[in-house]
C-alpha cells in the first residue's frame, strides 16, 4: 500500500468566508483532519474550516499540554512541547503509513508562525506532502484598518510582541512599517516601545482579525487589561517615496591629453553642456566624440545631467 499525503492547509484568520478555494477543496478530500487546539478544546481553525468537513472523516485533536501557564515538566516548556510534537507526529505518521490523506488545519497562513511547520519537519521528508498558503493575521489587519501597509520602496518589519523589550525597540527604531504580532500580556511592553521610537501615534490595534469578533481601534487608546493573545499591532508605513541621496560625482579627466580619456569620463563630457574653464575638458566633447563606440561597449556609462566646476572635474547634482 503506497503512502498517505500530508497537507498542511492554512484557513485563514478565523472567518470561514477567508478560507481559499484550494484550502476548501483539499478539506473536503481529506480523510482525517488534524488540528491544534488549548486546553479548553476550542480551535479557532476547526471553526474556520467546519462549512467544508463532511461526514465520515476522522477528527485528530492536536490539544497543547501547555500555552501560557506553568508546566511541571521536567524539560519545562520546551520540553512538554517536544513531546506533545513527538506523540503528534507518532498519531499522524499511522494514518499516512495506512494510505490515508491527511490534513493539518493552521489558522492564518503555515508559514508565518504556523504550528504546522513542527510536524511538517518531522513528517515532510518522510511522506508526500503539500502545503497550502492562508490569509494571515497580517493581511486581515491591514484590512481591517483599511491602511496600505507598504507601499513604493517601503519595507515590512513583522515582530512578535514576546521579544525583550531593548530588542523590540531596536527593531522598531528603523522600521518604515511594521506588525507585532502575539500580544496578550506584552501590550505594555509593545505599547512603550512604540512610544519610545516615536511610532505610537501611527500604530493600530487589531484583535481577532478577520473573525465576527473583530476589534480595531488606535492602539494608544487601548486598556492593556482587556488584550487577548489573539491581538497585534500594526503600524502602516507613510507611503512615502525615499528622496534621493545628495551627493557628487567626481570625473578624472586624466593627465591632459583627451586621449587619456577612458570612455566614462569621454561620454559624460560629450554630453555636458557649455565650456568648462579648463583645457582638457573644452577638448573633451570633441575626443569623446571621436571614440563614441569606445564608450558605448563601455559596461559602466555614468548618468546624466553633468554640471562643469573649475579645475579638472565634473559634477552632478541629484
Amino acid at each position: 500500500m503506497s503512502h498517505g499525503r500530508l497537507l498542511g492547509v492554512g484557513v485563514g484568520p478565523g472567518d470561514p468566508d477567508l478560507v481559499t478555494v484550494r484550502a476548501a477543496r483539499r478539506i473536503g478530500e481529506a480523510d482525517v483532519v488534524a488540528y491544534h487546539c488549548a486546553g479548553h478544546g476550542g480551535s479557532i481553525a476547526r471553526a474556520a474550516a467546519a462549512p467544508y468537513l463532511r461526514d465520515g472523516q476522522v477528527e485528530e485533536v492536536l490539544r497543547y499540554p501547555v500555552t501560557t501557564g506553568a508546566t511541571d515538566h521536567p524539560g519545562g516548556y520546551a520540553g512538554a512541547l517536544a513531546d506533545f510534537y513527538d506523540e503528534a507526529t507518532r498519531r499522524l505518521a499511522a494514518h499516512l503509513e495506512a494510505g490515508r490523506q491527511v490534513v493539518v488545519l493552521c489558522e492564518g497562513d503555515p508559514g508565518l508562525y504556523g504550528s504546522y511547520q513542527h510536524l511538517h519537519a518531522r513528517l515532510g521528508r518522510r511522506f508526500p506532502s503539500e502545503i497550502v498558503p492562508g490569509v494571515s493575521s497580517v493581511a486581515a489587519a491591514a484590512a481591517a484598518v483599511g491602511r496600505p501597509l507598504v507601499q513604493h520602496d517601503e519595507s515590512l518589519t513583522i515582530l512578535v510582541g514576546t521579544l525583550p523589550p531593548e530588542e523590540l525597540r531596536a527593531r522598531l527604531a528603523g522600521a518604515d512599517a511594521a506588525a507585532i504580532l502575539k500580544l496578550g500580556r506584552s501590550f505594555p511592553e509593545v505599547r512603550a516601545a512604540l512610544a519610545d521610537t516615536g511610532l505610537l501615534e501611527r500604530a493600530h490595534y487589531v484583535e481577532r482579525a478577520g473573525s465576527d469578533a473583530q476589534r480595531v481601534a488606535p492602539l494608544a487608546q487601548v486598556d492593556p487589561a482587556g488584550v487577548p493573545y489573539m491581538s497585534l499591532a500594526l503600524v502602516p508605513g507613510r507611503g512615502e517615496r525615499s528622496p534621493a541621496e545628495p551627493g557628487v560625482t567626481v570625473v578624472g579627466l586624466g593627465p591632459g591629453d583627451p586621449a587619456w580619456l577612458t570612455p566614462e569620463a569621454a561620454e559624460a563630457m560629450a554630453n555636458t553642456p557649455g565650456s568648462p574653464d579648463d583645457t582638457t575638458a573644452t577638448r573633451a566633447p570633441a575626443a569623446a566624440r571621436s571614440s563614441a563606440s569606445a564608450a558605448r561597449r563601455s559596461s559602466t556609462v555614468l548618468p546624466e545631467p553633468w554640471r562643469r566646476c573649475p579645475g579638472r572635474c565634473g559634477t552632478r547634482a541629484r
